[in-house]
């Protein structure tokens, strides 16, 4: 089990939520009738309820609903994630606010994260997000390269699925933010076409070939020389999977890039 925001948020739910159903069982029926001994004694005049509940059950009756929404929407539908590096330059800077489909290639049950219905699997060129292979406490982002049984091989800074090599096309100098002396291109994965870096004056030392296992994806950085991905350390589970990005809702660094917000990911 993976101790992060779902599950506090989840113990959250829970504490508030019995906090609530106690009161409804057991502390409101005491204090009706309280109220009513109240009443007779004051002969049938109405004794005001305000503030005869304990703070901690007003608390727990306002934050339940809000709270139950949002682990739900995290858990089945969107979760938000920040951009912390620049190995996803150009498509992705750091600073990006982005919003993941959490149903895109399964219904998982959050916490335990266990798979309970199945829909599309990945294709390569999705950008995902995913529980890091060797630390799953740390949420990684790439672009999925190799599907199961897909061979990859790297070389020279070219990409070979299957023994072709992927096509793409020099665009020029890059000019964004994140990354300097840097050559952009425009490289097509299946359908998906999307941007990418290289750096001329870096040695590539991440050079070789994978056979990619089943139930697992080859992922990389649309930041070639520097992306720290499955070159590195493998491929990743499938049961590691969080979701797809697909949106930038809002952007900041050192300062707001409005024309940020909306950006379809791709």
């Amino acid at each position: 089990m993976i101790l992060d925001f779902s599950f506090y948020l989840f113990i959250a739910v829970v504490f508030t939520g019995v906090v609530w159903l106690i009161d409804i069982w057991i502390l409101a029926p005491k204090r009706n009738q309280v109220i009513q001994a109240s009443s007779q004694i004051h002969q049938g005049v109405e004794i005001s309820r305000k503030g005869s509940e304990p703070v901690i059950v007003e608390y727990s009756k306002s934050f339940f609903p809000v709270l139950l929404v949002v682990f739900l929407l995290r858990g089945f539908i969107v979760e938000p994630f920040r951009i912390p590096s620049g190995s996803m330059l150009p498509s992705l800077y750091i600073g990006d606010f982005i919003l993941v489909n959490k149903f895109a290639y399964g219904i998982k049950l959050p916490i335990i994260n266990k798979k309970i219905i199945d829909l599309d699997p990945p294709e390569r060129g999705d950008i995902v997000v995913f529980r890091y292979p060797r630390d799953p406490n740390l949420d990684y982002i790439k672009r999925v390269i190799g599907l199961p049984g897909d061979h990859i091989a790297y070389y020279n800074k070219v990409l070979y699925v299957n023994g072709k090599p992927v096509e793409r096309n020099f665009v020029g100098q890059y000019k964004g933010p994140g990354q300097t002396f840097a050559n952009e291109y425009s490289e097509k994965l299946n359908e998906t076409e999307h941007s990418m870096l290289l750096l001329p004056a870096k040695p590539n030392n991440l050079q070789g070939e994978y056979i990619v296992p089943e139930g697992m994806y080859f992922v990389m950085g649309d930041n070639r020389d520097n992306s720290n991905d499955s070159r590195v350390w493998g491929p990743v589970p499938e049961s590691n999977l969080l979701g797809k990005a697909f949106m930038i809702w809002m952007h900041y660094s050192d300062e707001w890039h409005l024309n940020r917000i909306g950006t379809i990911i791709k």
